[in-house]
Parts: structure tokens; sequence; C-alpha cells
């Protein structure tokens, strides 16, 4: 399950990323909180923080996988962690001297979003060169594992210490963070690398990029069915904080309780996934119907405590899907492509953001049930019926999903047989 931590490279970056996502997961909480502290209690609000944030990855998602394969992947990290660190120590600054206001949180959302949007496809497609092919795909599992680790610990950091001192020093504290995952970068033995061939900087290279996605049924399909679900179903980052506050009258803690629950099953999912040695089409499709399912149950609880309980087995189909469909995506590229592909990949995982966000802040000014209850059901729909159109069109995915009976060999006569079967 840890051979990957067995590679001295990965090891450093898995440090260094430990401790840097606590400090991200204590800033999301504490953004939203905050967010909601300004608004008086604004779930549209919160939709438009959510939107700025996520609207970079529609522009510059792609063009991160581009640099990704035209340029030096572990440079490219340093400065755009460091620049990340920036952010939230912009943001601590402003909110510890109390004259942070919404457009301030507004402006560094989306300066956060433009960073994220080219580190991520960076970041996804250096796994790669630390460990190779071969731990590629338990290399992908830890690293959901260290994401869901750190969603447990951040975020009931962040409930705390928002109540105790306020949200800026959790920014603050986030800044420091990132100091962990740039020194484990700086410290990489770059002999030891696996690196590709640097991609000649040539035109068109973006639609080439589009071209071999087209041209691809497997990733056209994974690629369709995350972006619909991550759009509409997995906006807990927001549908839980409105829940908290708006359905169960709860405070900072509650919300980080929520989303520590969640995080229990997510890590679980992933841990459970770094056991498989290879992604299947079973489980990726299996996987986002029973999401969607349990995502409806858990809207439709009656206390907040029988909602977080719920939040675990959701956690659990859900980090089942991600990382099925990111190991499968990164195990079928050509080197020299998976920046570009990354890029894509994950501007259809976060790119709907920016249309999902409001949507889901408008459905819940209505009713704080809604988006959850809906999210769910748009899950549960999209994916039964990817799984239908696959059957029926006995495409690459349908040998996967049903398995042939074995036919009794036909004995031919001499007679029958042609000369060259002879």
């Amino acid at each position: 399950m840890f051979g990957s931590l067995g590679i001295h490279n990965y090891r450093l970056y898995a440090s260094g990323q430990i401790i840097s996502l606590v400090g991200v997961w204590m800033q999301r909480v504490a953004q939203d909180w905050l967010v909601l502290e300004l608004t008086n209690g604004s779930p549209v609000a919160l939709g438009i923080a959510a939107s700025l944030q996520f609207l970079p990855v529609l522009l510059l998602s792609m063009w991160g996988g581009v640099l990704a394969d035209r340029m030096d992947k572990r440079k490219l990290l340093l400065w755009l962690e460091s620049a990340l660190g920036i952010c939230a120590l912009a943001l601590g600054l402003l909110d510890v001297t109390g004259v942070v206001e919404l457009w301030h949180v507004y402006v560094l959302c989306f300066l956060l979003g433009c960073f994220s949007a080219v580190e991520t496809p960076v970041r996804q497609s250096f796994v790669v060169e630390m460990v190779g092919r071969e731990s590629l795909t338990n290399a992908v599992a830890l690293n959901s594992m260290m994401f869901n680790l750190a969603r447990i610990i951040g975020p009931a950091i962040a409930g705390v210490t928002i109540v105790a001192i306020g949200t800026g020093w959790v920014f603050l504290a986030n800044a420091i963070s990132f100091v962990g995952v740039v020194m484990g970068v700086w410290l990489m033995r770059t002999h030891e690398l696996m690196r590709s061939e640097p991609v000649p900087r040539e035109k068109g290279q973006l639609l080439s990029g589009l071209r071999y996605v087209k041209h691809r049924p497997d990733l056209l399909t994974v690629m369709l069915l995350v972006f619909f679900i991550a759009t509409f179903g997995m906006n807990f980052y927001m549908t839980l904080a409105i829940m908290a506050r708006n359905v169960f009258k709860g405070d900072a803690d509650a919300y980080g309780l929520l989303s520590t629950l969640i995080a229990f099953g997510t890590l679980a999912g992933a841990t459970w996934a770094a056991r498989r040695k290879t992604p299947r089409l079973t489980v990726f499709i299996g996987s986002g119907v029973v999401f969607g399912a349990l995502e409806i149950v858990s809207g439709l609880m009656p206390t907040m405590l029988l909602t977080g309980l719920m939040m675990i087995p959701v956690g659990i189909a859900m980090m089942t899907f991600n990382t099925t469909a990111n190991a499968t995506i990164q195990l079928a590229v050509e080197p020299e492509m998976r920046g570009r592909v990354m890029g894509i990949y994950m501007l259809v995982f976060l790119g709907g953001n920016p249309v999902g966000g409001p949507l889901m802040g408008w459905l819940g000014e209505i009713n704080g049930r809604a988006p959850i209850v809906i999210g769910g059901a748009v899950s549960m729909l999209v994916t039964i019926t990817a799984w239908i159109i696959l059957m029926r069109r006995g495409d690459i995915a349908k040998p996967r999903l049903r398995r042939k009976k074995k036919q009794k060999p036909v004995e031919l006569s001499p007679a029958e047989l042609q000369p060259s079967d002879r």
C-alpha cells in the first residue's frame, strides 16, 4: 500500500505535501466562513466566491498542461507553490488587521484560482516522473490518501481555531504551511527523476491535446462523467456550509465536523484504491451510481448527526470514483501528451464550478437541502445513462461490464480443415 514512499523524491514530496494540504483545508473552511460572516450568511455570495476561485480553470488549466509538457515541472512547481502561499499570506494580513472586505476575498479567490489552475496539471503530471509508470497507480492513491487525511485534520483544526481566535490566523497558518511543500520539491535529487523529453514549442499544441482526447472514446467517457458529477454532485465545500449554518443553525465547528466526517469516508476510499493494481471500469461506473444515491439520502436526513454519519459512505463512493478516474487517465496516455491531457482532465473536474457554484447557491436560497439532493440525483442519472449507452454501443467498455460465457471449442473433421489449419 505504501510502496511509493520507498522512493526518495516521492517521500520528500509527500512529507511537504501533507503539511501544505492541512493548511489548504484550513483555509478552505475559513474562507467559506469569512464570506458568510461578511454577507450575513448569503449562499449566493458563497457561490460567487467559489466561482471566482474556479473560473480560471476554464481559462488556464489546459495552458498549464501545455507548460507541463514544454518545461521543467519541478521548477514550475517551486514558483507556483510559492505564489499560492503569498495569496494566503495577503488574505491573512487583511483579515487579522481588520480591514478585510468582501471584494478583497473575491480578488484573492480569483488570484488563487489562477495559480491553482496552472499548478494542478503540472503537479499531477509530475507524479510519474518521481515514481515511474509501474508505481503510478499506487502514487495516485497515496496522493488521495494524503489529500483526505489533511481533509480530516484541516477542517477540524480550522473549526476550533475560527471560534477561538478568528479566521485571519488560519490564513496565516496556511501561508506558513507552503514552506513544507516548497522545501520538499527543492531538496529532490534531480538525477533520480524519470523525466520525459520536453515537447518543443509549436503552434497548435493546445488543440492537439483536445483532438487527442476527442479520438479516444475511453478518455472521453471518463471525462464526461467526471464533468457532470464534479459540477453538480461534489459541491460539498459550499453545500455543507449551507447545511451547517442555514438548515441546522450550527456554528463554524459544526461545518468543520461535517467536513471531517466526509473526509473519513474519502480517506477510506483512497486506502482501498491504494490496494488495487489497475483501475476497472465497473468500479468507476458503479461508484458513480452509489455516490449519487447516497448523496440524495444524506440530504434528506432530519438531523445534523445523521447527515454527518451519511457523509462517511458518501466520501467512500466519491473517492473511489475520483481515484479510479485519475488512474485511468494517467495510465492511458503517452508521456508526451500527459500534461495536456491532465490539463483537460482538471478542466472538466473543476471547470464546471463557475456554473455549479451559483446554481447550487441559488437552490440553497430556496431550500438548504436542495443542492445536495439535486446534485445526487443528477450524478446518479448521468452515470446510469452513460452505463446504458456503453452497453448498447458495445464499444471498449462493454467487455469489462459483461463477462462473456465460455464457448466449447468446435471440433472440425480433417475434411473441413483448410490447408493452413493442417
